[in-house]
């Protein structure tokens, strides 16, 4: 099958493939589709009988769509080790462990229990490319995935690895065992999701008495639900219950991470790279710059630039962060949500080992926890979504127009962000402004224009 130079994606959005589980894209049989053609994509790259690890995380539905997963890749010839529940990260290191060729993680990350979600990761640990993913869809129609029937010895074996999961909880407890701040009394939300057990043992492992964990007690039904790092006011009102000196909080796969003070106050994404990037910039591990989607807030790329960092912006999803990271030859990227990738620790981004590394860069910088939301002082953002009809086409130079304009109105003291949602019929309307009065004016004339024209 040849390449072409650009393909377009159908099933896979912005991290993999996710539906509710059992409807739609996310039932047993397209995941044991997807599994075949993940597995012919490697062979017809030259990996025939390619090793591949599989890894969920604590919904109900996940045994299901694992299951269906792993007896697709064995059909296919694949040798598969089959690590149980483990955050995303966890299946990035399992790779670069055992020496695969591949790797597949069921989760829907964020997303309500009732979802579920399909990603593939390559032989770096890194997610695939686009084009990769648009590679592998192109064999859900192909009769190859019909016809290809290996026989006999042929046919894939499963392994069982339930230890890798404890080689990475080991690994990370290496990692925070120099780390004076991770001695404090810090309260921890693992979102009912893949970070509980590995929390657990970290915990264990360092014999620490003042780490408080909630969210820890998953049930398959109970991920993301009021907990994590969409629900922030939990981590929040237990730091402030507990007189915790920091909390963390991550999400259902571990990902991504969040942070408070010991006021209650998000340490979004934005600070965790300012903070990072002055650190790996002392060390001299930096690379040219930092990485940040479009939703960074400007005052990420004014405070960094005082310390002569530069800031390149890309696309929204981490995926297109590490693409940015490596066209830019730097070492540190990531989203204001919590996905911070650290090259010289991560694969993909791992919201554990983000969170470590922060505490320990707030440590030799001489950073004070509950000074950097003020000291950041960010400019206020408003980001609304606008509904469009699905009958009309928008006109991307009527919206580079709008734009333009909002822009000439901010006089350099703010800047316009407006783009389409990928899933529904909505236009994302961002509008970032050092004055408040006019940032909520630009907006609203930004958001009757766009219902005028494309209503």
């Amino acid at each position: 099958m040849e390449e072409s130079e650009k393909k377009v994606r159908c099933l896979f959005g912005t991290d993999g493939v996710r539906d509710v589980a059992n409807r739609g894209v996310m039932t047993p049989e397209m995941a044991l589709r997807l599994g075949r053609s993940y597995v012919l994509y490697l062979t017809e790259r030259g990996v025939p009988r390619p090793r591949i690890v599989i890894g969920r995380d604590t919904r109900r539905s996940g045994n299901m769509l694992v299951n269906a997963l792993v007896a697709g890749m064995l059909s296919a010839g694949a040798q598969v080790l089959s690590l149980g529940v483990i955050p995303t990260p966890g299946v990035s290191f399992a790779i670069k462990q055992v020496k695969a060729q591949g790797g597949v993680v069921v989760s829907a990350s964020h997303n309500p229990a009732e979802y579920n979600g399909i990603k593939f990761l390559n032989s770096d640990g890194h997610k695939l490319c686009d084009d990769a993913e648009a590679s592998i869809e192109e064999y859900l129609g192909d009769n190859l995935i019909d016809d290809w029937r290996p026989t006999g010895a042929s046919i894939g074996e499963v392994v069982e690895r339930p230890d890798i999961a404890q080689s990475y909880a080991r690994w990370l407890a290496s990692l925070a065992s120099s780390i004076p701040l991770l001695d404090s009394r810090i309260a921890f939300d693992c979102a009912h999701g893949a970070a509980s057990d590995i929390l657990h043992v970290i915990n264990k492992n360092r014999g620490v008495s003042s780490w408080m964990l909630t969210g820890d007690a998953p049930d398959g039904l109970n991920i993301n639900e009021g907990v994590g790092v969409m629900n922030m006011a939990h981590i929040a009102s237990v730091v402030k219950e507990e007189n915790a000196q920091v909390g963390i909080a991550y999400d259902g796969d571990a990902d991504r991470v969040l942070l408070t003070d010991s006021l209650g106050r998000v340490l979004d994404g934005d600070i965790i790279l300012w903070v990072l990037a002055r650190w790996l910039a002392s060390q001299r591990k930096l690379g040219s710059g930092v990485v940040a989607t479009v939703m960074s807030n400007l005052s990420l790329e004014e405070h960094l630039k005082k310390d002569g960092i530069q800031v390149f912006r890309c696309p929204v999803g981490d995926r297109y962060v590490l693409e940015m990271m490596k066209h830019r030859d730097s070492c540190l990227g990531g989203e204001q949500s919590g996905h911070v990738i650290i090259s010289e620790f991560t694969s993909t981004g791992d919201g554990i080992c983000t969170s470590f590394i922060f505490l320990r860069a707030c440590s030799e910088l001489g950073e004070n926890i509950d000074s950097l939301v003020d000291t950041f002082d960010r400019y206020p953002q408003l980001l609304r979504n606008v509904e469009i009809s699905r009958s009309r086409s928008v006109d991307p130079a009527f919206i580079s127009h709008i734009s333009q304009e909002a822009n000439q109105k901010l006089m350099g003291q703010g800047r316009v962000l407006i783009r389409p949602s990928g899933t529904e019929p909505l236009m994302r309307v961002l509008v970032e402004a050092k004055d408040p009065q006019l940032m909520r004016e630009v907006s609203k004339d930004l958001v009757d224009q766009i219902q005028l024209k494309c209503c």
